[in-house]
């Protein structure tokens, strides 16, 4: 592998699973961005390998059945996209094989798969990068600005909470062994991230949750835009929730409150941010994601002494996240001190997840057949 150009040398770029986000985030973008160059995309499901090559038209693209038919020496970086369980093993290959490798979150399900991956980083030399668009939302950037102005920060409430929005109904995106979780490991690994630059390097004390299934077999409950409407009422296809709520306290005394939800009682998909500090509070109220269901558009306010003032923030199309952060991993690929930052990150993450899932007293109507701590 070489390393990727400061200038005009396009980062040759593998596809690595066929999916909904590959084919509608990661491949359109990729393609039109000028900095990267897709010379090739993997997957092991013939009907993944399929559905790409009928769009391409005149324009092919290589599409392999393995990621061991990749060569090294050929691509600067693998854009990995493949079902949860799968995260960690076709990473750890790549990393070992010294391909850098662009990871869609839920990075990992499991502290040990964390550990994985920072050994495969280590002896292969290359960089993990991760997926955590939402920092690159503009109302995301103006609430961190808002943010460094109001003191020591107290406490922060994350909450992602859709309408209906449950992904791949009875396919793996519900099933425990395949997913590592439910609304937790998927929206929950957004909020997360979003709250690493507001708490920084602290690590969570103490972790309790809650997690209950209210709405997940429900024919209605299906996330429309990727196609997962309707279908069956689902009974035994499902062992994850489809709501999770969490209160965490980091290592130096905040704390944060954590709702993530797939489907509610609500009318639009709503995601609310509110951070607490010693000289006043922000919140922002958006939507995050590709959802139509949403929001008209997001609203900031700043409040002290009593006074709440609205905070000005652009309006952009759907998805200028994703665009925003593929600009930056040409500068990630680069970085000298990149190796090792996103593992930091994950690891508190994934241990989070791990607590709260730990204390919560899984309901037995999607308990299945879990039979030991997730």
């Amino acid at each position: 592998m070489s390393a990727p150009s400061a200038g005009g040398t396009p980062i040759r770029t593998a596809v690595v699973g066929l999916g909904w986000a590959a084919r509608s985030i990661w491949l359109p973008r990729l393609r039109r961005n000028p900095a990267f160059t897709v010379i090739a995309a993997v997957d092991p499901d013939e009907r993944g390998r399929a559905a790409v090559a009928e769009t391409q038209g005149t324009d092919r693209l290589p599409v392999l059945a393995a990621i061991h038919d990749l060569d090294p020496a050929e691509v600067d970086l693998a854009v990995v996209a493949v079902p949860n369980h799968l995260h960690c093993t076709v990473a750890t290959e790549l990393l070992a094989k010294g391909i850098p490798v662009f990871l869609e979150k839920p990075v990992c399900l499991t502290s040990e798969e964390a550990e994985r991956l920072a050994a495969a980083e280590r002896s292969g030399g290359a960089v993990l990068l991760a997926g955590s668009a939402a920092r690159y939302r503009a109302d995301v950037r103006g609430l961190y600005r808002i943010a460094a102005r109001l003191g020591r920060i107290r406490h922060v409430e994350l909450a992602w909470v859709r309408a209906r929005g449950v992904p791949d109904r009875g396919g793996w995106f519900t099933q425990r062994s395949l997913a590592g979780g439910g609304a937790l490991v998927d929206l929950g690994w957004h909020l997360f991230d979003i709250a690493v630059p507001l708490l920084g390097t602290a690590a969570f004390r103490h972790a309790i949750g809650t997690v209950s299934a209210d709405f997940i077999t429900q024919r209605s409950s299906g996330a429309a835009w990727r196609g997962d409407d309707g279908g069956p009422e689902l009974s035994g296809d499902t062992d994850v929730e489809d709501t999770a709520r969490g209160f965490l306290i980091t290592d130096d005394g905040r704390s944060v409150v954590l709702h993530a939800s797939w489907a509610s009682h609500e009318a639009l998909d709503t995601t609310r941010v509110t951070i607490d500090g010693s000289a006043g509070s922000a919140t922002l109220r958006c939507t995050f994601g590709f959802s139509p269901n949403r929001l008209e558009k997001s609203t900031l306010t700043r409040t002290a002494d009593g006074r709440t003032r609205p905070v000005a923030v652009p309006t952009e199309p759907i998805g200028t996240e994703y665009d925003r952060q593929l600009d930056m991993v040409p500068a990630l690929l680069r970085d000298p001190a990149g190796r090792g930052r996103v593992i930091e990150e994950v690891r508190r993450t994934i241990g989070a997840i791990e607590r709260v899932y730990a204390s919560a007293r899984i309901p037995q109507e999607i308990r299945k057949s879990v039979s030991a701590p997730v």
